[in-house]
């Protein structure tokens, strides 16, 4: 038996324990080296599309089955045991990875065939497989001389390593600090939500109970977010944003030598397989092409909003001083969210607690699968799902049993709303836990298949998480209006990944290019700011009325608050991760948060007191041998391209299925089986205009003067 690697559908968590994990990766890994080197045996002569790109596609199909669901684990559910057998395998399981396209023999039969007149005559969808395999493979180093392939793969290796270690660092400086307050005097300001859950965490703890109350923060979200807007001890907010910005900065949990380490790796692999930089190395099958491209895009946007954030920093400086009868120079960095939410509170009349109650998580699941359903045909139906503690399925456990790895954890299944079809089905995870890391994702368990020519459709399993406010007692968790985006935007990956209709895996789903990936997902919150949608989901737990107009009304005058501090935030992650990659040996040694300041001295609100470089908790960039390394800008890319494509449902009435079928048809269920650019174009008639984008954000007087040339060849806009 080999439980990580058991085929069935719905995967039985409870048998996936830390001492299966060497006997079955390992035996994934020999099943996946004999794979290819059956592909390596194939001569010139017998070679076709199936016993050679097509075999090599399903080579590591078990490994990844298995890793896959380790790593899973590993995010959602780790304990030390689970992580040591991890470890124990990464050396193997990345050397295995990094080897492949360093591989001379295989490569010599997949150049063989993808070079021969079979493979220029192959259908559409194969022949682009062939074709970006070859370019994998290429610029992986494939044709380097044997002793820079082994450098190549050697780098590799040790990436994995420490990028693993930087992201077991983040996840263990944040679970090792809390605060627990006694004196409820002190919490004066904070909303009831938010006391609440501080005392929950606080009894769960141990540390409270019904004559003795006492209330727990943490640096998760959820728990920090309302302390940092609300409270009115200044104090107290000081000593958590100092606890927060020092995440893996000290002692044991450090990551600034891991951060040095990984860019120069980078760095070395970029050189080795003949390009400057990692930028240019991993930018260059992107949208932007080149990380040139890509710092341009990020600066030309800097330079037109940079005059509106200080105009936006100097009005709540001033705010500040009215209401404190003080003079205002600055603010601290502990007072900005403060300071932000009490005038926003005054000018727009909105608090944002008042929108919780109109946000139970599951009204808001139920009618976001509602405006789904209307708009992309499809049918989400709810399964019950069971939890067994890891190593303690019962022995009579009915075998159809779906099971989940959490007792919180929800299971869906996916149909197409006209023929009932099973496209795929998913899991969903929303609440913190010290097991867990932080942030939000998508992920897929299982790619599936379309069918034809006789086979059956293969349905995919996917997942979506998040750190999002958790229950209290027996009221349900009610969410903030930004958590509901986030809600939205996994699920728009999600939909990339199930309404995938493409026959070779490797092109399906979330597989496209990394400044296109976010389209799917961003488009989704567009949806959360609309009156027509916001009525399926956005009802109040106890009475089901949906938000009152004058309330919706503040709300959407309330958007773009602090609009171009919210949009230079976000450029500030993609030009700090731009330079260290570009710029290395221009910040190379020195004191990081030297450096970081000096990248980043005008995309930073100028706070009175510096913060510690975000470098060192920067999962997005560093938890992973790539991941968004070099493609932080992805996110304001694609909200070029989702602020446009969303004019055409605008255009339309928003909530409508035409346009919704011509989105699934064009994007979501294409994948990267044709050029990205050329799905936008199929969706849109046209490349992406950027006025769009501006004017959602209330900056379209910021407007970008970019050559026409340059849009049509390489940039959204």
């Amino acid at each position: 038996m080999h439980p990580f690697l058991d085929e069935g559908f719905h995967v039985r968590w409870s048998t996936l324990v830390p001492e299966a994990v060497e006997p079955d990766i390992r035996h994934a890994l020999e099943i996946a080296k004999a794979n290819l080197e059956a592909v390596c045996q194939v001569t010139p002569a017998e070679a076709t599309y199936e016993n050679t790109f097509g075999a090599f596609e399903k080579a590591n199909d078990l490994l990844n089955l298995g890793w896959g669901r380790l790593q899973h684990l590993d995010s959602v559910a780790d304990e030390p045991a689970q992580r040591a057998a991890l470890n124990a395998m990464l050396p193997e399981v990345s050397e295995h990875y990094a080897a492949i396209p360093l591989n001379p023999r295989l490569w010599a039969v997949l150049k063989a065939f993808g070079e021969s007149p079979a493979a220029a005559a192959l259908p559409a969808v194969e022949k682009r497989f062939v074709e970006e395999t070859m370019l994998d493979f290429a610029q992986s180093g494939a044709d380097l001389p044997p002793d820079r392939k082994d450098r190549v793969a050697a780098v590799e290796a040790e990436l994995s390593k420490l990028t693993k270690q930087y992201s077991e660092h983040v996840l263990d400086a944040t679970n090792a600090w809390d605060l627990v307050i006694t004196d409820e005097s002190q919490l004066a300001g904070l909303p009831a939500s938010a006391k609440a859950a501080a005392l929950a965490n606080a009894t769960a703890k141990g540390l409270a109970t019904a004559d003795s109350p006492a209330w727990r923060f943490t640096l998760q979200m959820p728990s920090m977010f309302p302390l940092m807007q609300h409270l009115d001890d200044d104090g107290i907010r000081r000593q958590v944003w100092q606890a927060s910005v020092k995440v893996a900065s000290e002692g044991e949990h450090d990551n600034t030598a891991l951060v040095w380490q990984i860019l120069e790796l980078r760095r070395e692999k970029a050189v080795l397989l003949g390009h400057d930089h990692f930028a240019d190395l991993t930018l260059q099958r992107r949208m932007a092409r080149n990380g040139e491209t890509a710092l341009q895009f990020t600066e030309d946007l800097h330079d037109r909003i940079l005059p509106v954030l200080n105009a936006e920093y100097r009005a709540l400086c001033d705010y500040k001083s009215r209401k404190t009868g003080t003079a205002v120079d600055g603010l601290q960095p502990w007072e900005f969210a403060y300071w932000s939410e009490k005038r926003r509170q005054e000018e727009y009349d909105l608090d944002n607690e008042a929108l919780r109650p109109y946000f139970p998580v599951d009204r808001v699941m139920a009618g976001m699968f509602e405006l789904c359903a209307k708009l992309f045909g499809i049918t989400i139906n709810p399964r019950p799902a069971t939890y067994y503690e890891r190593g303690s399925r019962p022995a009579d456990a009915p075998a159809e049993a779906i099971e989940a790895w959490h007792p919180e954890v929800k299971f869906y299944d996916l149909l197409d709303g006209k023929s009932g079809e099973h496209l795929g089905s998913f899991y969903a995870d929303w609440h913190p836990r010290e097991s867990k890391r932080g942030g939000a994702w998508m992920n897929c368990l299982f790619t599936g298949h379309p069918g034809g020519d006789g086979a059956a459709r293969e349905p995919h399993l996917g997942l979506i998480i998040g750190n999002m406010t958790p229950p209290v007692g027996d009221q349900p968790a009610l969410l903030t209006h930004d958590e509901v985006e986030t809600i939205f935007h996994e699920f728009g990956h999600l939909l990339h990944g199930l309404l995938s209709d493409v026959s070779v895996r490797s092109l399906a789903g979330t597989n496209v290019p990394w400044d296109f990936v976010e389209l799917p997902s961003q488009i989704m919150e567009n949806f959360c700011w609309d009156r027509q949608s916001l009525d399926l989901f956005a009802r109040h737990h106890r009475t089901g009325e949906p938000i009152p107009g004058a309330l919706f009304d503040r709300m959407i005058a309330a958007r773009n608050y602090l609009g171009a501090i919210t949009f230079m935030r976000q450029l500030a992650f993609g030009k700090l991760d731009l330079e260290l990659h570009i710029h290395l040996d221009r910040y190379a040694g020195r004191d990081l948060d030297e450096v970081d300041r000096e990248i980043l001295a005008s995309y930073r609100v100028p706070m009175k007191t510096d913060s510690p470089s975000m470098a060192r908790r920067f999962n997005h960039l560093f938890s992973s041998p790539t991941g968004y390394a070099a493609g932080y800008y992805s996110y304001k890319w694609a909200e070029v391209l989702d602020a446009d494509a969303f004019t055409r449902f605008q255009e339309n009435g928003v909530i409508d299925p035409e346009t919704g079928a011509a989105f699934r048809e064009h994007i979501l269920s294409k994948g990267n089986s044709a050029p990205v650019d050329e799905l936008y174009r199929r969706f849109m008639g046209r490349d992406a205009a950027l006025e769009p984008l501006l004017v959602r954000s209330g900056l379209s007087d910021c407007r970008l003067e970019i050559e026409d040339s340059r849009l049509q060849e390489s940039a959204p806009a």
